[in-house]
């Protein structure tokens, strides 16, 4: 039997791509996104009694890995890339039904005419991600103290320290009046090591770049040291 399934809404979101992109939700608290309803599903009524609630739930797709296989097993990076696990075991996006589940802290509610938007901290969804629906976080049901982690029972700590060249600072200070908050945004993602763990032994003259939300980022790691060496604006002003 099928199923179809219809997107309430659409997030906009800094994280352009998967890469650099947190692997869990809450890890870089100061990622702002928007979760835009669209026509149909945009009602004020809908959103009825919402603000009692200070967390979410996110039912998303992996939009990106529509129409792709999947395996039974996985190597999750949290393990280096090098143990096969159960895909049930994981939270991979490779999976026989490309759906995720996030849960997200809301930080305001916004009525334009008869649409609405929320405003959501800490989400690991990329840009553009179809959003299936949205459940209030209810902490005596969903909140488990006792409950045990398997590999994952640690939260992930920063591993690298992140600094910014002569040129890089200079651009953070140019771009604070139009993205305040890109300097944290960038240290909270950066300094959990976006690299595949394959890549962690990389010689120090390789260079990685992600788009992340209007601007080319370039960095490069030497030993726990994460270097951003330029940060251009993708989005030029109007003359």
């Amino acid at each position: 039997m099928n199923y179809p399934l219809e997107p309430i809404a659409i997030i906009q979101s800094p994280l352009k791509e998967k890469f650099a992109t947190p692997r869990q939700p809450g890890l870089a608290p100061s990622i702002i996104a928007s979760i835009n309803f669209l026509p149909g599903f945009a009602t004020p009524e809908a959103v009825r009694e919402l603000d009692g609630f200070s967390h979410l739930w996110l039912i998303f797709l992996f939009h990106q890995n529509w129409g792709k296989s999947w395996k039974p097993t996985v190597r999750p990076p949290r393990l280096g890339g090098n143990k096969r696990i159960g895909v049930y075991a994981s939270r991979s996006p490779f999976r026989p039904n490309p759906i995720g589940l996030s849960a997200v802290k809301l930080l305001d509610i916004e009525h334009t005419g008869e649409t609405v938007s929320l405003h959501v901290a800490g989400a690991d969804l990329i840009d553009a991600t179809p959003i299936f629906d949205i459940k209030p976080y209810i902490p005596y049901s969903d909140s488990h103290p006792e409950a045990t982690g398997g590999f994952a029972e640690n939260q992930p700590e920063a591993i690298l320290q992140v600094e910014f060249s002569q040129l890089a600072a200079k651009q953070l200070k140019q771009y604070k009046n139009q993205t305040p908050n890109l300097e944290t945004m960038l240290r909270e993602t950066l300094s959990l090591d976006p690299r595949p763990a394959y890549q962690h032994n990389q010689e120090i003259s390789k260079e990685y770049g992600v788009l992340f939300d209007r601007y080319d980022v370039r960095w490069k790691v030497i030993n726990s040291l994460l270097m951003v060496i330029n940060i251009s604006d993708q989005i030029m002003p109007q003359s």
